[in-house]
């Protein structure tokens, strides 16, 4: 391996031009691999993709709230988060992070940036996404191969259309659990039946519904967003219910490269699609359309970064590291994160500070701070949670057992309406991403078990709404 240059490879194009199929092809022609996804429903289809090729003996998922690492894994599924980048499971010889152009989110695009600038193979590493990062990467990663991909089937705008009017195959996506579920009661009582798919149903859950559509036992499919990010189902037809989301902030207009990344679910392998607007919203405009079906889109201007290069000597300094400004040009920093937020909050606190003394426990603190917020609840709700577990953790050296019951407890109900479930089932997945931090909990296994089935209940309880 002397004077071996490992190579940086960048794919780019839009959807349907098999980058995903090509890099799982790379990296189990490789003998170790990690590859990240934005999503865990992608993540996990992908582990079992891959699973079925080489074996559940040497293929691990790692994802917030789940892992599977069994002892002998060489090929690694993770959500881009979650990729074990600082670790000896980190000497692949193969590494690749699909949808890289998620650099530019507000929110998370800090985390892509930094696998983006940082995350390679000892042999190949390959960054798969749109066409608009060019510019940047090549800036950012001069050494990289970039190669263009062009779309395997065509595209094109079919207008808007009544519920009752779509063709079968469609995916009317919506971007709320109550529109979902209002459109999916709507279209199984006057079209005879469809699956609904969203990020936040449990995988159990997820799957069936999947299955329920791949198999023709129905012919409509009701999703979130989540289905642009990758997930590869037989869609002839892309229905929009709206053309804007709520971003974690506040409700805004879908980007052009938005609306065409869901488009672009219509249409598999050779086979062309169509898309098109639902008849209670305008239909898009022309010239968005026609961006669209031709794929042209503005590059992307600057990607968000944060200073990964952590203090931990003491909170002062972690927070000095993590506002750090942008190194260079095309690099800006973007939303602050729940965790800085949280780190920040409960360093005013004279208790926290006097716990966090010393690497290991200010290490410690940052690691709790981290603990997604799935809830979102505008309160202070999130920063408890996250210093009682600090606290649990370094005065009784794991989290208790009576603590943890009571956490699942109050969430493994199936009552109430839609909006209740879904809250509950943001809490199953805080609670299922502790009890994955295997060094925090005792028995782990069990109250990942739990959550699991919390998750599948409230799930259930969704779909006989």
């Amino acid at each position: 391996m002397s004077g071996f240059a490992p190579r940086v490879r960048a794919v780019l194009g839009p959807t349907n031009t098999g980058k995903t199929h090509l890099a799982i092809e790379r990296m189990l022609a490789h003998s170790s691999g990690i590859i990240g996804f934005p999503l865990r429903l992608l993540a996990r289809e992908n582990y079992d993709r891959m699973v079925a090729r080489k074996g559940a003996r040497h293929v691990a998922l790692i994802t917030g709230e789940e892992k599977i690492v069994p002892p002998e894994a060489r090929w690694f599924s993770c959500t881009v988060e979650a990729m074990p980048l600082d670790r000896e499971a980190a000497q692949v010889e193969f590494v690749a992070v699909d949808e890289i152009q998620l650099c530019a989110d507000p929110d998370r695009g800090h985390v892509f940036t930094d696998r983006l600038l940082h995350a390679r193979g000892m042999v190949e590493t390959m960054f798969l996404g749109a066409e608009t990062i060019r510019p940047l990467l090549q800036r950012l990663v001069p050494q990289a191969v970039v190669e263009t991909r062009p779309r395997l089937s065509q595209l094109t705008y079919a207008g808007p259309a009544k519920l009752t009017r779509l063709p079968p195959r469609t995916a009317v996506v919506a971007f709320s659990a109550a529109e979902v579920y209002a459109i999916a009661e709507l279209i199984r009582r006057r079209r005879g039946g469809c699956a609904v798919v969203m990020g936040r149903l449990s995988p159990r859950t997820r799957n069936a519904q999947v299955a329920l559509y791949q198999d023709k036992e129905v012919d409509f499919l009701v999703a979130t967003d989540a289905i642009g990010m990758g997930l590869n189902m037989n869609v002839d037809h892309v229905a929009f219910a709206g053309l804007s989301k709520f971003d974690g902030h506040r409700p805004r207009p879908l980007s052009a490269a938005e609306v065409a990344q869901i488009a672009g679910r219509a249409g598999r392998g050779m086979r062309d699609g169509t898309f098109g607007t639902t008849a209670h919203i305008p239909p898009l405009p022309d010239e968005l359309a026609m961006a669209v079906e031709s794929h042209s889109f503005e590059s992307l201007k600057h990607l968000c970064w944060r200073n990964s290069e952590l203090d931990f000597s003491h909170i002062d300094a972690l927070l000095d590291a993590l506002m750090a400004p942008p190194p260079g040009p095309g690099l800006v920093k973007g939303n602050d994160a729940s965790d800085l937020e949280t780190l920040a909050a409960l360093s005013r606190e004279p208790e926290i500070r006097s716990l966090a003394q010393g690497r290991r426990r200010v290490r410690l603190l940052w690691e709790a701070c981290q603990i997604p917020d799935f809830r979102k609840l505008a309160d202070d709700t999130h920063t408890r949670l996250c210093a009682r577990v600090f606290d649990h953790i370094v005065r009784e050296g794991a989290l208790p057992t009576d603590w943890l019951a009571s956490q699942i407890a109050a969430l493994s109900r199936g009552d109430g309406d839609i909006d209740t479930l879904m809250q509950r089932l943001a809490g199953v997945r805080v609670v299922s991403y502790i009890a994955a931090r295997t060094e925090w909990v005792r028995d782990a296994a069990h109250w990942q078990e739990r959550a699991r089935e919390v998750e599948d209940l409230l799930s259930d309880a969704l779909h006989e709404r």
